[in-house]
């Protein structure tokens, strides 16, 4: 398994949403709001590299209401 943390800039405002929907997807472990230059960090536990992409690229940057997003690999 891999585990990964994604920080994830939203529209203003949208924040919650953005943590409510991702909260309901099976690769996520955890999410949060939290303060700084990012809005939300998510952890995420897929099988390989290529279902973290999957993820981010298909499910995470479709959302309309995700600026940008900054993807972690956990090392150990």
């Amino acid at each position: 398994m891999v585990l990964a943390y994604i920080m994830v800039r939203a529209d203003a405002g949208k924040e919650r949403e953005v943590v409510q929907k991702v909260k309901s997807l099976p690769e996520v472990k955890d999410a949060h709001i939290i303060y700084g230059e990012w809005d939300a960090i998510i952890k995420v536990e897929v099988k390989d590299v290529e279902a973290i992409t999957a993820f981010v690229i298909d499910k995470l940057r479709k959302m309309d209401i995700v600026k940008l997003t900054s993807t972690m690999i956990v090392a150990e």
